[in-house]
Protein backbone atom coordinates (compact mmCIF):
# COMPACT_ATOMS: atom_id res chain seq x y z
CA UNK A 1 0.00 0.00 0.00
CA UNK A 2 1.24 3.40 -1.29
CA UNK A 3 1.00 6.29 1.38
CA UNK A 4 -1.82 8.66 1.24
CA UNK A 5 -2.37 12.00 2.57
CA UNK A 6 -5.31 14.51 1.76
CA UNK A 7 -4.61 18.35 2.70
CA UNK A 8 -8.11 20.02 3.42
CA UNK A 9 -9.29 23.39 4.43
CA UNK A 10 -12.56 24.27 6.62
CA UNK A 11 -13.26 28.05 7.04
CA UNK A 12 -9.44 28.99 6.83
CA UNK A 13 -7.08 29.98 3.66
CA UNK A 14 -4.20 27.30 3.62
CA UNK A 15 -1.54 27.84 4.85
CA UNK A 16 1.82 28.40 3.38
CA UNK A 17 3.46 25.07 4.05
CA UNK A 18 5.85 22.49 1.58
CA UNK A 19 3.00 19.23 1.63
CA UNK A 20 5.39 17.43 -0.42
CA UNK A 21 8.33 18.00 1.80
CA UNK A 22 6.41 17.42 5.31
CA UNK A 23 4.85 14.32 3.52
CA UNK A 24 8.55 12.77 2.86
CA UNK A 25 9.06 14.32 6.76
CA UNK A 26 6.22 12.70 8.50
CA UNK A 27 6.89 9.20 6.51
CA UNK A 28 10.12 9.13 7.67
CA UNK A 29 9.01 9.85 11.51
CA UNK A 30 6.53 6.76 11.07
CA UNK A 31 9.31 5.09 9.99
CA UNK A 32 11.47 5.86 13.05
CA UNK A 33 8.72 4.48 15.12
CA UNK A 34 8.54 1.37 13.09
CA UNK A 35 5.37 2.25 11.69
CA UNK A 36 3.92 2.93 8.22
CA UNK A 37 1.56 5.43 6.45
CA UNK A 38 -1.34 4.93 5.30
CA UNK A 39 -4.24 7.45 4.68
CA UNK A 40 -3.71 10.43 6.68
CA UNK A 41 -6.12 13.57 6.22
CA UNK A 42 -5.40 16.77 7.79
CA UNK A 43 -7.89 19.28 8.13
CA UNK A 44 -7.38 23.34 8.40
CA UNK A 45 -9.53 24.86 10.09
CA UNK A 46 -10.18 27.69 12.73
CA UNK A 47 -11.34 28.08 16.22
CA UNK A 48 -15.18 27.77 15.63
CA UNK A 49 -14.92 24.83 13.40
CA UNK A 50 -11.77 23.19 16.45
CA UNK A 51 -14.31 23.70 19.25
CA UNK A 52 -17.25 22.42 17.69
CA UNK A 53 -15.20 18.73 16.67
CA UNK A 54 -14.00 18.83 20.24
CA UNK A 55 -17.67 19.42 21.42
CA UNK A 56 -19.71 17.11 19.01
CA UNK A 57 -16.78 14.26 19.04
CA UNK A 58 -15.26 14.45 22.25
CA UNK A 59 -17.71 16.36 24.78
CA UNK A 60 -14.47 18.87 25.57
CA UNK A 61 -15.82 22.52 25.74
CA UNK A 62 -12.47 23.92 25.10
CA UNK A 63 -10.06 25.18 22.62
CA UNK A 64 -7.57 23.40 21.33
CA UNK A 65 -4.84 23.05 18.74
CA UNK A 66 -5.00 19.56 16.99
CA UNK A 67 -7.87 16.81 17.76
CA UNK A 68 -6.50 13.70 16.11
CA UNK A 69 -8.83 10.62 14.89
CA UNK A 70 -6.95 7.16 15.38
CA UNK A 71 -7.87 5.00 13.05
CA UNK A 72 -4.68 2.79 12.78
CA UNK A 73 -4.49 -0.61 12.37
CA UNK A 74 -1.29 -2.50 13.79
CA UNK A 75 1.63 -0.52 11.97
CA UNK A 76 -0.49 1.10 9.17
CA UNK A 77 -1.53 4.53 10.30
CA UNK A 78 -4.64 5.85 9.36
CA UNK A 79 -6.72 9.02 10.99
CA UNK A 80 -8.05 12.59 10.37
CA UNK A 81 -6.48 15.58 12.04
CA UNK A 82 -8.24 18.49 12.67
CA UNK A 83 -5.88 21.71 13.45
CA UNK A 84 -6.97 24.76 13.97
CA UNK A 85 -4.74 27.65 12.85
CA UNK A 86 -6.10 30.06 15.19
CA UNK A 87 -5.10 28.06 18.58
CA UNK A 88 -1.44 27.05 16.12
CA UNK A 89 -0.64 31.20 15.74
CA UNK A 90 -2.04 32.07 19.26
CA UNK A 91 0.75 29.13 20.97
CA UNK A 92 3.25 29.93 18.82
CA UNK A 93 3.01 33.57 20.30
CA UNK A 94 2.85 32.60 23.53
CA UNK A 95 5.84 30.06 23.71
CA UNK A 96 7.88 32.57 21.40
CA UNK A 97 7.67 30.24 18.35
CA UNK A 98 7.66 30.87 14.68
CA UNK A 99 4.40 30.37 13.37
CA UNK A 100 5.17 27.34 10.80
CA UNK A 101 7.57 25.93 13.65
CA UNK A 102 4.24 25.97 15.70
CA UNK A 103 2.19 24.26 12.62
CA UNK A 104 5.11 21.80 12.01
CA UNK A 105 5.41 20.88 15.58
CA UNK A 106 1.28 20.45 15.50
CA UNK A 107 1.48 18.47 12.14
CA UNK A 108 3.69 16.04 13.23
CA UNK A 109 2.45 15.99 16.98
CA UNK A 110 -1.39 14.18 15.09
CA UNK A 111 0.96 11.35 13.54
CA UNK A 112 2.76 10.86 16.99
CA UNK A 113 -0.70 10.76 18.65
CA UNK A 114 -1.11 7.82 15.42
CA UNK A 115 2.15 6.17 16.71
CA UNK A 116 1.23 5.48 20.59
CA UNK A 117 2.14 8.52 22.17
CA UNK A 118 0.01 9.89 24.83
CA UNK A 119 0.28 13.15 26.41
CA UNK A 120 -2.19 13.16 28.45
CA UNK A 121 -1.05 11.17 31.40
CA UNK A 122 1.36 11.60 33.87
CA UNK A 123 4.92 12.19 32.94
CA UNK A 124 3.14 11.55 28.84
CA UNK A 125 4.16 15.65 27.93
CA UNK A 126 7.24 15.04 27.93
CA UNK A 127 7.76 12.06 26.36
CA UNK A 128 5.68 13.29 23.49
CA UNK A 129 8.00 16.91 23.91
CA UNK A 130 10.67 14.65 23.01
CA UNK A 131 9.58 12.77 20.43
CA UNK A 132 8.37 16.10 18.62
CA UNK A 133 11.81 17.72 19.27
CA UNK A 134 13.58 14.38 17.77
CA UNK A 135 10.94 14.68 14.75
CA UNK A 136 11.69 18.37 14.35
CA UNK A 137 15.68 18.10 14.32
CA UNK A 138 14.58 15.57 11.52
CA UNK A 139 12.78 18.08 9.87
CA UNK A 140 16.13 20.98 10.19
CA UNK A 141 18.39 18.31 9.29
CA UNK A 142 16.53 18.22 6.03
CA UNK A 143 14.79 14.98 6.55
CA UNK A 144 16.73 13.06 3.65
CA UNK A 145 15.39 9.75 3.58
Amino acid sequence: MTNSFQWLTDGVAFPDIDTARIENWLVSVARDHDKIVGELTYIFCNDEKIIEVNRQFLHHDYYTDIITFDETRGRLLRGDMFISLDTVRTNAELVGATYNAELLRVIVHGVLHLCGINDKGPGEREIMEAHENAALALWEAGNQI
